[in-house]
């Protein structure tokens, strides 16, 4: 970088996307543990992707990939979750799961939308095995 002093960093903006982003990931964590799931990851990330939340109940695993808009003028948020990136959080959860050393009788993919809309509180949609 030109004309920086040594040791000394430039402040990096804040990226308005990724804010949102966590913003919707936060309340369909609170949206789960309302309705009795435990968190247990949050963005779990490795070289081949990020899983968005990974919740448990007994028995149950549940992967779901958040996606959140600023409105739904174009898309519905979770017309976003196309088949390519389904089959890449399946691949993800094999992965994670490994990792973990879970043993568990059912796994399942939900996929949560949430929409903030200027002057609206946000609104939250878990669509339970969507894919």
């Amino acid at each position: 970088m030109a004309g920086a002093r040594p040791g000394h960093r430039r402040e990096e903006r804040p990226d308005p996307r990724r804010a949102l982003g966590a913003a919707g990931e936060a309340l369909v964590a609170r949206w789960y543990e309302a309705n009795g799931y435990q968190v247990v990851d949050r963005n779990w990330r490795c070289r081949d992707g990020e899983l968005d939340l990974v919740v448990a109940a007994p028995g149950l695993v549940v992967f779901c990939e958040v996606k959140t808009r600023r409105g739904t003028a174009f898309v519905a948020p979770y017309e976003a979750v196309t088949p390519a990136k389904q089959r890449r959080i399946r691949r993800l959860a094999v992965r994670w799961l490994g990792e973990r050393g879970t043993r568990t009788r059912t796994v399942r993919f939900d996929v949560a939308s949430v929409v903030h809309e200027r002057g609206r509180a946000p609104t939250v949609d878990v669509i339970p095995n969507a894919f």
